[in-house]
C-alpha cells in the first residue's frame, strides 16, 4: 500500500490496494487487488456483493469496502452520466450492439426500476445458429436480485430475418405470465439483426 497521499496519482490497483489495506509485499494480497481488478474492469454496471465475495481472502468487510466506494461516487460524482433510462423500443438499442453480430443466438435481460431506468444488462443464455432455449427461472433470478420494477428481454437473430418465431412467442408469453405472478411486468422483447429490430410489443405479442 502505498503511503503518498496524492491519491490522484494511484495506478488502480494501488487505490484498489488502499481500499482493502493490502500491502504488494504478499503474493496473497496481490492476488485479491488482481482478482478484483478483472470483475471491476469489465465494464458491468451491476457488479454485487456476490461477486466480490468468492474471491479468497475477501470477506465480508472487504466486499462491504469495495461496495461502499462504488455507491459512494455513484451518488457525489458530478461527472458521471445520467442513468440509462428506457421509454420506448429505440432506447434499448445501444444496450444490444454486443449481440446484433454474433453467429449464435444470445438472450438478454435488461432489468429497470420504477423510473424505467437500468438496474442490470445481463446475457442470459447463448444458443445455436437459430435458436436458444431460455426458461422463467433463469431470467427472474437475478432481476428479483435487481429489486426490479420491470424488465426488457430482448435476442439476436443471425439470419437476419426479423420475424418471431414460434418458440420466440411462446417464451415471451412464458415470460409474461410469470413476471405478472411476481410482480415484475414485461415491457417489450425486442429482436435484432446486424442491420435491423423488432419490437414485439409494437407487434403486438407481449
Amino acid at each position: 500500500m502505498r503511503k503518498n497521499t496524492d491519491i490522484k496519482r494511484f495506478t488502480d490497483k494501488e487505490l484498489i490496494s488502499t481500499i482493502l489495506e493490502k500491502t504488494h509485499d504478499k503474493p496473497e494480497d496481490r492476488q485479491i487487488v488482481r482478482d478484483v481488478m478483472s470483475i471491476i474492469t469489465t465494464g458491468r454496471k451491476d457488479i454485487k456483493y456476490e461477486d466480490l465475495l468468492p474471491i479468497p481472502g475477501m470477506g465480508i468487510k472487504g466486499a462491504t469496502k469495495i461496495m461502499a466506494c462504488f455507491e459512494i461516487g455513484r451518488r457525489y460524482c458530478s461527472t458521471c452520466s445520467p442513468p440509462e433510462r428506457i421509454v420506448k423500443p429505440d432506447d434499448i438499442l445501444p444496450l444490444l450492439s454486443h449481440i446484433r453480430a454474433k453467429s449464435q443466438e444470445h438472450f438478454v435481460c435488461i432489468s429497470l426500476n420504477g423510473a424505467g431506468e437500468v438496474l442490470g444488462n445481463r446475457i442470459i443464455t447463448i444458443g445455436l445458429v437459430n435458436h436458444s432455449l431460455v426458461h422463467p427461472r433463469e431470467v427472474y433470478a437475478d432481476v428479483i436480485t435487481d429489486r426490479a420494477a420491470s424488465i426488457v428481454v430482448a435476442h439476436n437473430h443471425p439470419s437476419g430475418s426479423l420475424e418471431p418465431s414460434s418458440q420466440d412467442i411462446a417464451i415471451t408469453m412464458q415470460l409474461k405470465e410469470a413476471g405478472a405472478l411476481i410482480g415484475i411486468q414485461l415491457l417489450d422483447h425486442v429482436i435484432v439483426t446486424k442491420t435491423g429490430h423488432l419490437s414485439m410489443r409494437e407487434r403486438g405479442l407481449v
